[in-house]
């Protein structure tokens, strides 16, 4: 078994514990830890009791490392309770120096509660930690072991410019609410309580990001990211290139985690977390998201289920079917031409009978193998990209493409039958499936 196999059964299993004790969390456990392996801070905005701070104690507990970092800032929150207290004896030297041990600085993991009630003299050397894993301690710039960070608000800030660049260092942006579903509050008074085993490890994620950095993005999926820019463009949406430059970055980290070295389309079904500024803009842009998205799809199938080259037959024939029809059964058109363009159109009929007689059984033999498909879509997706969640609604993309192949053979069947009077042999197709 390879390291990402070794990986991967991991991860699924570190899934596992934590939807047993985060109920209807399933989209945000696998986005933690999808901003945990791509090292991207990630921000959770909702009210207090939605679990947010023990959350990111568990995925901490599942590193088994101590070095975690803990604070619920306010207006008053001074340097020293964040970066740790200036030191005595430098300072007798003048130089001024922190003690980090135990303080953010020296920390792998950080949750940060309430982080935009900041005040200035801590937002700049958070955004440093933030985006370059840098504190500048004195004179001297440290490198932070930060793996993982985490924060969370009850509010989004207010018009300022410190805050809205902090705000810029979160790519991750998740929206939490309180629990919907009956099922929860029944499971909710008997979740396990002790304390999560320590599965993974930061040899794991030096992995992954070292496999990251062999993944390619092919050109199609940069098409997507391209088609989706205009498109949030087209309806007054904007990000910065570093925040796409960062988006790849991410479905690069998913491609790794799955063992592939090239980024395909379900690497990108998390995007929307990534692209909103208010939460009420998630609608619309997953609404954007899911029209390039099953475009995209539908580039990729066409490896397997070619629709387009069978749409663009059948589309070429289909204008000719008046010219071909009179020349097949109006003996006063034929009667007409010369014998030079009686010729040719004979062999045109006949390159168009032999044409619609190949896709016709090409097509029926691909969607006879793709209603085989959907017998477990749900297990092929998944096959895709583990960390999915409800692949069964991402199935009914699949089902789509299906009927458009089946639309295309309909149409080639109905030609041939109206140009040759007769159906064409070894193609009989269960429509009612």
């Amino acid at each position: 078994m390879n390291d990402m196999q070794t990986i991967q059964n991991k991860m699924e299993q570190a899934i596992r514990l934590l939807e047993s004790r985060f109920l209807e969390r399933e989209e945000l456990i696998r986005l933690l830890l999808l901003g945990l392996m791509s090292n991207e801070n990630v921000l959770l905005i909702g009210p207090p009791g939605t679990a947010k701070s023990q959350l990111a104690r568990a995925i901490s507990q599942l590193f088994g490392t101590s070095e975690w970092f803990d604070y619920l800032l306010t207006r008053f929150t001074t340097p020293d309770e964040m970066f740790g207290p200036v030191s005595l004896q430098q300072l007798k030297q003048d130089l001024y120096v922190r003690q980090t041990a135990g303080y953010l600085p020296s920390s792998s993991f950080a949750f940060l509660d309430e982080i935009f009630k900041a005040n200035s003299a801590i937002l700049n050397a958070l955004l440093s930690i933030l985006n370059e894993r840098i504190f500048f301690n004195g004179r001297e710039k440290e490198n932070v072991p930060l793996v993982f960070l985490m924060a969370a608000s009850n509010e989004l800030p207010e018009e300022n410019d410190q805050l809205t660049a902090l705000y810029d260092r979160f790519l991750i942006r998740y929206e939490v609410g309180f629990l919907k579903h009956m099922s929860s509050y029944e499971q909710m008074f008997q979740l396990p309580v002790e304390p999560l085993p320590a599965l993974l490890s930061l040899k794991d994620v030096h992995t992954v990001r070292q496999a990251v950095e062999q993944v390619k993005i092919p050109e199609s999926m940069i098409y997507l990211l391209y088609r989706l820019k205009t498109e949030m463009e087209a309806h007054e949406f904007t990000i910065s290139d570093r925040r796409w430059r960062k988006i790849g970055q991410v479905w690069k980290t998913s491609a790794a985690l799955n063992g592939r070295s090239e980024v395909n389309v379900w690497d990108t079904v998390y995007t929307p977390h990534m692209l909103w500024d208010v939460p009420e803009d998630l609608a619309v842009l997953q609404e954007l998201f899911q029209k390039e998205f099953q475009e995209a799809l539908k580039q990729e199938s066409e490896r397997e289920l070619p629709l387009r080259t069978y749409d663009q037959t059948a589309k070429h024939w289909l204008g000719m079917e008046d010219e071909l029809h009179a020349f097949q059964f109006k003996k006063e058109v034929g009667g007409g031409m010369s014998k030079e363009a009686q010729e040719q159109m004979r062999d045109k009929l006949e390159s168009c009978r032999i044409e619609l007689e190949e896709t016709a059984r090409t097509l029926r033999g691909k969607l006879v193998q793709w209603q085989q498909r959907e017998k477990d879509l749900p297990g092929y997706i998944r096959n895709q990209n583990y960390l999915l969640t409800q692949t069964d609604r991402f199935a009914v993309k699949y089902t789509h493409l299906r009927i458009q192949g089946e639309r295309i053979l309909q149409t080639v069947q109905g030609l041939y039958r109206t140009l040759f009077d007769r159906e064409i042999p070894g193609v009989q197709y269960d429509y009612t499936l």
